[in-house]
């Protein structure tokens, strides 16, 4: 086994150790972490462009979690904050990886359920029986 692989393995077992990861995360970090360490290894500057997404963009949004594209890492919703360290606006990460203008980067499920609280609350009916 090579070393690249070796260590790809040592990082996404401890990643594992401190959180929940399914078979299919645990298989592209290792590939994507396996590929930049060997780039790094071999003095190859292109890895930090990031060129290949740890995951396709189409299955980055999932039903309990969000893949950031840029550095693989799993989150409910993908902040301003986050993708500012990547020099990103929400705008233009939409637009490098191919997602239509409103797509929301959060969780499907997280989005659902804020969904379903704005509808519970009902504030178009407050406004208009305070308007009146």
């Amino acid at each position: 086994m090579e070393d690249y692989l070796k260590e790809a393995l040592e990082i996404v077992k401890a990643q594992a150790s401190v959180r929940t990861m399914t078979e299919e995360e645990i298989t592209s970090m290792v590939q994507s972490l396996s590929k930049g360490i060997r780039n790094i290894a071999e003095d190859n500057a292109e890895v930090a462009t990031n060129v290949e997404p740890p995951v396709d963009p189409k299955k980055a949004i999932r039903e309990k979690s969000v893949i950031c594209l840029e550095c693989g890492k799993s989150f409910k919703v993908l902040t301003k904050k986050h993708l500012a360290s990547h020099g990103l606006t929400p705008e233009e990460y939409r637009a490098k990886w191919g997602y239509k203008k409103g797509t929301s980067l959060v969780a499907k499920a997280l989005a659902r359920e804020r969904r379903k609280k704005m509808k519970d609350m009902k504030l178009w009916e407050k406004r208009r029986t305070h308007s009146s």
